[in-house]
């Protein structure tokens, strides 16, 4: 049985070739990115802001996601230092991404004297957006896929053929872990934008992004069969998620207790 995948590759001219693996991520951060100043704008922030943190963060979070994929697959990249620029046949760490865009805002913010809670609220249910968005770059390059599974159990899930044909990979069907990710992401974005009526705390909508995400990448990354590893038997993104949500949590507490977080998102 042979089933053509998906062509990897969105627009060639000459030497010039674009995947849709980059498309889709730039999808999801110009989206993110509307959003976003939407958002600010409604909160008294210029919408610029936003755009020049983007302009710095973006690139800065892709970078930190390819070094911190290269730095726990090193025993293979050590060996291929020529593929390490090569993020369009993927290999981005979205934790990596995070650490890297987390710090930039906090140095933006300081520099241009804001809270940088505010900002980090305003920019959660964007980062979400774009990660529900960003793994359909996954299925366009038939990777961060589960394990093996069989065709029946695909079509009981009532998905379409053109998904299920690019879940079929060197003569086997795999959970399609990226759509897992990408519903679980797109129902905390919806999450996102409800609790932002509720008027929260300043800082709790970004610390219910970092619970959120990380209670589903938690349970998700234990199907997924490559996964970046901390040892033999803990799975990296696994053991971040745990760190994350025990961080978020203690924060709430912590930033309450000491009335740090009087106050509120509208404010």
């Amino acid at each position: 049985m042979h089933i053509e995948p998906l062509d990897r590759v969105f627009f060639q001219l000459g030497p010039i070739t674009i995947y849709w693996y980059g498309v889709i991520i730039a999808t999801g951060v110009l989206l993110g990115l509307w959003l976003a100043t939407r958002e600010s704008e409604r909160l008294g922030i210029r919408k610029e802001t936003f755009v020049d943190l983007v302009l710095i963060a973006v690139p800065i979070a892709i970078l930190c996601a390819r070094a911190y994929y290269v730095i726990f697959q090193w025993d293979y990249y050590s060996k291929h230092i020529s593929e390490i620029p090569q993020i369009w046949h993927g290999g981005l760490a979205i934790h990596g991404g995070l650490i890297g865009a987390i710090v930039t805002g906090v140095i933006f913010a300081k520099k241009r004297k804001l809270s940088f809670w505010k900002l980090a609220d305003i920019a959660a249910p964007s980062i979400i957006l774009g990660q529900a968005i960003g793994r359909w770059g996954n299925f366009m390059n038939q990777e961060a896929h589960g394990g093996p599974v069989s065709r029946a159990f695909l079509e009981s899930l009532h998905l379409p053929d053109w998904i299920i044909n690019q879940m079929y990979i060197q003569g086997q069907y795999y959970h399609p872990t990226f759509l897992y990710e990408s519903l679980w992401n797109m129902l905390g974005f919806l999450l996102l934008l409800a609790l932002r009526r509720r008027n929260l705390r300043r800082g709790e909508l970004f610390f219910t992004y970092i619970i959120w995400y990380s209670i589903g990448r938690f349970f998700i990354e234990g199907l997924r069969t490559d996964s970046l590893m901390l040892t033999e038997t803990i799975r990296m993104a696994q053991f971040i998620s745990l760190l994350l949500i025990a961080f978020a949590v203690g924060m709430i507490v912590l930033r309450r207790m000491r009335g740090l977080a009087n106050e509120r998102y509208n404010d």
